[in-house]
């Protein structure tokens, strides 16, 4: 299935026993590992105790280990949504990708480390006829609780090689518009009914669930400045973004 790719298997038994059709599997979620050392992030993985799991692990050499089967559910997601779908373990392939992360010394992501990537998305892809739009990160469908891979991930590259979206909005303009907050209602509104047609769900009545929301947009598409606000640079990328869907 991966072309020229050797990749190791270790076992995690975090994973439901009941096996998945291939059509369920609909979407690709990228998260860093947040620990000290590749050693101790497959460790935490196949540990019965952590109940946490993915299918794939990367290391920073481009090393790729497979802790449980693509038709098993591992559990990577947690409590998710994106577009229609919710509690995405079951309808999704994690992949970890060893990175200390935010608490321990976020670093950038290493150039085989994205090419072994690449190879895996772009072979899962054809395999479940996942669209590019569905592949994502951790923060994407849980904006509330987590912040990985964040914003050094090389989303851009990724879209580049048909692996999800990117937008193609000159740098200049969007320059203007960056902190030029969004006064009007109408705009605001239309603003939230771009993210949620890119994926980003709504359903959560809380005050700052928009700020996570535009957090986690802008840790994906706007990496130059996370702060939560509804600015017009913001607008104007996610106006861009629906459009290629």
């Amino acid at each position: 299935m991966f072309d020229n790719m050797k990749i190791s298997n270790f076992y995690s038994p975090n994973f439901n026993r009941k096996k998945r059709p291939n059509n369920s599997i609909k979407i690709i979620i990228i998260h860093y590992t947040g620990m000290q050392s590749e050693r101790e992030s497959i460790a935490n993985l196949c540990s019965p105790k952590s109940k946490v799991s993915s299918h794939f692990v990367i290391n920073q050499n481009g090393k790729t280990y497979r802790l449980v089967q693509d038709n098993q559910i591992a559990w990577h997601a947690g409590k998710s949504c994106w577009r229609k779908y919710k509690n995405l373990n079951k309808n999704s392939i994690g992949i970890e990708l060893v990175n200390k992360g935010h608490q321990l010394g976020y670093t950038n992501f290493k150039k085989k480390q994205i090419s072994s990537l690449i190879k895996i998305c772009k072979s899962l892809q054809k395999k479940y006829k996942i669209k590019k739009r569905n592949v994502i990160g951790h923060s994407d469908i849980a904006p509330l609780r987590k912040i990985d891979p964040g914003e050094k991930f090389p989303w851009k590259q990724l879209a580049n090689n048909r692996i999800g979206i990117w937008h193609r909005c000159k740098p200049s303009l969007l320059r203007k518009y960056r902190n030029v907050k969004i006064l009007e209602k109408k705009n605001k509104i239309k603003l939230i009914k771009n993210l949620n047609k890119i994926g980003y769900c709504f359903s959560i009545k809380k005050k700052y669930f928009l700020t996570k929301i535009l957090k986690a947009f802008q840790r994906h598409y706007r990496q130059e400045l996370i702060n939560g606000q509804a600015d017009k640079e913001c607008l104007i990328i996610a106006q861009n973004l629906s459009k290629k869907l």
